[in-house]
């Protein structure tokens, strides 16, 4: 992404100021039983009978629900499925290769089947929560990872005031088989792209957790660039990336990116420039020339921080611009809808504090331009897939 077209075009920002209306819980069972229960009804629509190209689309749960969307951002009605999969949905991962998505709610893991947009599974945690509630202070699952050959999924589960845990799910079983203690409220999880550790981001207890995925052995990287202070400080790590190099970036406040190294326990720390209180983070993945492109979710004016909501856009030559935005959002992933696109900067409108909105505001990467999907339920986390 060349720095001049990002600059020369940012004055032509457009902000959509739609306003929508937010999506109360709906009827829940509270209480899972020992096995994996069986899918409730989908929404999604009938299979059809003629092959249709690859479809570029974003898998976002609903957290005032207990459901995962399906959305295509193009489509006249955006929102092509709605899966339900369990109480207050938090994380979702996927393995595109086996159609399969993974989903954190509070009442245990859910595993959908892309291709017939049915869950197949909801799993009860081996640190199962005591009720079933919604919010950001909810128990049960939160951050959520597969492994990168498709055979493991790691989940974070908060289960307030014991520690909370990451589970090891084994797909080919369809269970739970170890747990091992982690930080306090890990919102994240991330995985080694040679699949040696897991890592838990711990937001009340200011670091990463980096277990060895073969004896789920420990340990514990302080991340605090204002240092610790305490339960009640904005200055808490939140969401994290791991860099093509194995590292874990993690923004804090619009002032600070520290750089892990997950084996080694250093970090290092890089200036931001947005000042404002940052949640979501994710990087492009491509051959091209943006490559290895920052996107960082800021929420507002808390804490230290000054400024109001925005998207950071580190490139890779080392431009940073800050595209500031109407609303708050609590996750961001690239996306595009086929090869020949420009890519887009997808954000998820679930902050998980008051202000949240039911919708994503996609901000395209090449002309700052911006425009908002609606999207009920509050939608928090987001991956996008590519499905045939």
């Amino acid at each position: 992404m060349p720095t001049r077209r990002i600059l020369a075009r940012i004055a032509a920002l457009a902000v959509a100021c739609a306003t929508l209306v937010g999506c109360a819980p709906g009827a829940l069972d509270t209480q899972p039983t020992a096995s994996a229960r069986p899918a409730p009804a989908s929404s999604a629509p009938e299979p059809s009978a003629t092959s249709e190209p690859p479809r570029a689309l974003l898998l976002t749960t609903l957290a005032a629900s207990d459901a995962l969307a399906v959305v295509d951002p193009d489509a006249p009605d955006p929102v092509v499925a709605s899966i339900g999969v369990g109480a207050a949905p938090w994380g979702v991962a996927a393995d595109q290769e086996a159609q399969r998505a993974y989903v954190a709610t509070a009442e245990g893991l859910a595993i959908v089947d892309l291709a017939s947009m049915t869950r197949t599974a909801l799993v009860p945690f081996q640190h199962q929560p005591q009720a079933v509630t919604f919010g950001e202070y909810r128990d049960g699952g939160l951050g959520i990872a597969v492994s990168p050959d498709g055979s493991t999924v790691f989940v974070a589960v908060h289960r307030w005031p014991d520690p909370a845990w990451l589970e090891v799910f084994d797909v080919a079983s369809g269970a739970f088989t170890g747990s091992v203690e982690v930080g306090v409220r890990p919102f994240d999880v991330l995985v080694d792209p040679a699949g040696a550790w897991v890592a838990t981001v711990d937001h009340d207890t200011y670091g990463v957790t980096v277990v060895d995925v073969a004896t789920l052995a420990t340990r514990r990287i302080e991340v605090a660039p204002f240092g610790d202070l305490g339960f009640a400080s904005w200055e808490k790590p939140h969401y994290g990336i791991v860099t093509a190099s194995g590292t874990i970036l993690l923004p804090f406040q619009g002032q600070a990116m520290v750089e892990v190294d997950p084996l080694a326990g250093t970090s290092t720390i890089a200036p931001l420039a947005a000042q404002t209180h940052q949640h979501g983070v994710a990087q492009v993945r491509d051959d091209s020339a943006i490559d290895g492109t920052t996107l960082v979710v800021g929420t507002g004016a808390f804490g230290s921080a000054t400024q109001g909501p925005s998207l950071e856009i580190l490139a890779p030559d080392g431009a940073d611009v800050v595209v500031p935005l109407a609303r708050l959002h609590e996750t961001v992933v690239p996306w595009r809808a086929d090869g020949d696109d420009a890519w887009s900067a997808v954000l998820a409108g679930g902050y998980t504090r008051d202000g949240w909105w039911d919708g994503l505001t996609i901000v395209d990467l090449d002309t700052l331009a911006q425009r908002e999907v609606p999207v009920a339920g509050r939608p928090q986390a987001i991956v996008a897939v590519t499905l045939p």
